[in-house]
């Protein structure tokens, strides 16, 4: 695949998932198909970002699916030959240019702010971890805020 841009960006991983799940073939496709709970393992440069998580909240978790191949741009659905290719960017495939995962999971555990477990997450043990953000609730409403 040709390059898109010459313009690069730099990500740098802020932790990376501790899962039972090491082989993408056997690994559910998305979190409500059997996905087992995960541990989130930080780095301590980012321990004050992660301090006002608890346990309860829904958070939306960005991974780098560093094992996905960045040279596809068509696919067939849920890796099922039965249906017609799609351009990837019309589905959920983690093969793309930039294999961004995108993860809501529930806070179940949090163990000196480095070490959250989650809810059911399909994200490989190793993934690296890229950022968290505070899920909307459903209907978009904010997250819970603070007192101040």
């Amino acid at each position: 695949m040709p390059p898109i841009s010459e313009e690069t960006y730099l990500l740098r991983p802020i932790g990376h998932v501790e899962s039972p799940l090491i082989d993408p073939a056997e690994a559910p496709k998305q979190s409500f198909e059997g996905a087992p709970a995960a541990w989130l393992v930080f780095d301590e440069a980012v321990r004050e970002g992660l301090r006002e998580l608890h346990v309860g909240d829904e958070i939306v978790v960005l991974t780098w699916l560093d094992r996905a191949d960045r040279g596809v741009l068509r696919v067939h659905p849920r890796g099922d030959t039965s249906l017609p290719e799609r351009g990837v960017f019309s589905t959920r495939s983690p093969h793309r240019p930039n294999p961004i995962g995108l993860h809501r999971v529930k806070i179940t555990a949090i163990v000196d702010v480095l070490r959250i477990q989650v809810d059911a997450l399909e994200a490989l043990n190793g993934t690296p971890i890229v950022d968290l953000k505070p899920a909307l609730k459903r209907g978009g409403s904010p997250p819970r805020q603070a007192p101040r």
